[in-house]
C-alpha cells in the first residue's frame, strides 16, 4: 500500500505531529509512506522520523530559505476551499488552495490521510475517487463549533473513511451525523516502547505535561496542591510544556505561594524520560480527545490520576487498577487522589506495574496491524467491477447528501433572519 499523510505542519512536537509520525514509522516497515506538510516553518522537524518515511512540504515560510512563499502574491488572498470554519483559516490563503489541490491531483499513492477538517474537506474536494480518502479526527465531534460541524456533515459523505480517537467519538459521528456510505472507525493513537527503564517510582514529585491552554485546567492542578503542600510538603510538582498561559500560571505559582512546590519546566522531547523521573502522571483537564501523555506515562510504568472528562481517559484507565478518576473542575478531588497515591507506596506501585501492562495494548506493532486490516478493507471495497459501481452509488450519493444539506442550511439561515443568515454566509 502506498500511503501518504497531509497534515497542517511537521516541524512541532504538537499531538497530532506526534501521533502522525509515530503511525508512519510503523506503516513504512512494509509499505512505501510520505508526510505532505502544508507548512514548513523550521529546517528541521523536531521528533523522530524513520528516514524511510519521505517528508517533504508545500509553502516554506523559512524566511531565510531560497524558497520562502510568504510574499507570494497568492498568499494575500483568502482561502476558498480550506474552510473558514478551521481555527486555522487565518494561515491559509488562494496558495494553499493551489498548492494542495495540484498535490493532490497528482498524489503517487493509494491512501491519503488528512489529520485536520480543513485538510479532510480538501481531501473530500479535491482527491481523485481512485484514491482511499481518509479523515482523520484527533478532537472530539462535540467539542467543534458548531458552524464546522454543519460543514463536516455537507462534506465528510464524499470520504471513504473517518477515524476517531476514542470509540465514545466514534459514536458521537455516528449519532450525530448521516454519512452513508463513509466507514467511522475508532483507531487509538500509538505510542512506540521508549526503551528506557520504567520509573522506580520513588521520587516525591508527580508529573504533568501538556501545552499550557485553558482546557488543560492547570489553576485546577495549582489548587490542588495548595492542599498537597500543606499535608506533604515534601512532595512537589513538575509541569512540562509550554504555551499561551505561562505567564498566567507562573503568577499564580506565586500568588498561591507554592514557588518551592511547582516548577515550570518548559517543553521538553522526548518527554518520556522526564516522566520516568516521577512517580506519577497528573491530567487535570476538562476534555481529552484521546490523552497521548496518559499512554506515554504507562509505557513507563507510572501511574495516572487524571479526571473523567470527555472522551480518552475514561477509555484508557481502569480506575482502581492503573490510576484513579476523578471529577473535572474538582480541585479538591484531584488533590486528594493524589494524595492516595502519595500515601501508599505499596498501591502507587501496584498500579505502576499495571500500568506499564496497559501501556503495551498501544504499542507501535499493534495499532499498525489494526490500520492495515483497515486500509486493506477499504481497498477492496473500491477493488473491481462491483468496487467501482459502489463507489459511483457512494460518489452520487455523498454529492446528494451534501446538496440536500446545503439547501436545509440555508432555508434555516433565511428564516432565521438577516443577521443569523450574514453570520451563516461561509457555509454556503
Amino acid at each position: 500500500m502506498r500511503i501518504a499523510f497531509l497534515i497542517h505542519h511537521a516541524y512541532g512536537i504538537g499531538g497530532t505531529i506526534r501521533t502522525t509520525f509515530n503511525l508512519a514509522n510503523g506503516l513504512v516497515e512494509r509499505h512505501p509512506v510520505e508526510i505532505v506538510s502544508v507548512f514548513r516553518y523550521r529546517t528541521k522537524h523536531q521528533l523522530f522520523l524513520d528516514p524511510r518515511v519521505r517528508l517533504r512540504s508545500l509553502v516554506d515560510l523559512r524566511k531565510k530559505s531560497a524558497s520562502y512563499m510568504g510574499d507570494h502574491p497568492l498568499a494575500k488572498r483568502p482561502a476558498k476551499v480550506f474552510p473558514c470554519e478551521d481555527g486555522h483559516y487565518h494561515r491559509y490563503s488562494e496558495l494553499t488552495d493551489e498548492r494542495l489541490g495540484a498535490d493532490l491531483r497528482g498524489l503517487d499513492a493509494d491512501i491519503v490521510i488528512g489529520t485536520r477538517p480543513g485538510l479532510n474537506m480538501h481531501i473530500a474536494r479535491q482527491a481523485p475517487r481512485r484514491l482511499v480518502r481518509i479523515g482523520q479526527e484527533h478532537l472530539t465531534l462535540n467539542t467543534r463549533p458548531t458552524r464546522l460541524v454543519l460543514r463536516v456533515r455537507r462534506l465528510y459523505p464524499r470520504l471513504d473513511a473517518i477515524t476517531t480517537t476514542t470509540e465514545a467519538d466514534a459514536a458521537s459521528y455516528l449519532r450525530r451525523l448521516r454519512l452513508p456510505g463513509v466507514r467511522i472507525q475508532a483507531m487509538p493513537n500509538s505510542v512506540p516502547d521508549p526503551g528506557i527503564p520504567p520509573g522506580t517510582l520513588d521520587a516525591k514529585h508527580v508529573v504533568a505535561v501538556g501545552r499550557l491552554a485553558p482546557v488543560k485546567r492547570y489553576g485546577d492542578l495549582m489548587l490542588a496542591f495548595v492542599k498537597i503542600r500543606a499535608e506533604r510538603p515534601d512532595w512537589g510538582l513538575r509541569l512540562y510544556g509550554g504555551g499561551p498561559q505561562k505567564e498566567e500560571l507562573a503568577r499564580l505559582v506565586s500568588q498561591l505561594e507554592l514557588d518551592d512546590a511547582v516548577t515550570l519546566m518548559g517543553p521538553v522531547t522526548p518527554v518520556e524520560p522526564e516522566m520516568a523521573k516521577g512517580s506519577m502522571l497528573v491530567v487535570s483537564s476538562s476534555m481529552e480527545s484521546f490523552g497521548m501523555t496518559i499512554v506515554e506515562a504507562m509505557r513507563v510504568g507510572l501511574p495516572v490520576v487524571s479526571t473523567d472528562c470527555p472522551l480518552g481517559p475514561g477509555e484508557i484507565i481502569e480506575h482502581g487498577v492503573d490510576g484513579l478518576l476523578v471529577p473535572p473542575r474538582d480541585p479538591g478531588a484531584l488533590a486528594d487522589a493524589i494524595l492516595e497515591l502519595i500515601e501508599d507506596d505499596g498501591r502507587r506501585k501496584r498500579m505502576g506495574r499495571a500500568a506499564l501492562e496497559k501501556g503495551r495494548r498501544y504499542d507501535t506493532a499493534r495499532i499498525v496491524a489494526r490500520y492495515e486490516a483497515f486500509f486493506q478493507e477499504l481497498l477492496d471495497r473500491k477493488a473491481g467491477a462491483r468496487g467501482r459501481l459502489r463507489g459511483l452509488g457512494h460518489q452520487a450519493t455523498a454529492y446528494g447528501v451534501g446538496a440536500w444539506y446545503v439547501t436545509k442550511d440555508r432555508i434555516k439561515a433565511v428564516a432565521a433572519g438577516p443577521t443569523r443568515a450574514r453570520r451563516r454566509r461561509c457555509l454556503g
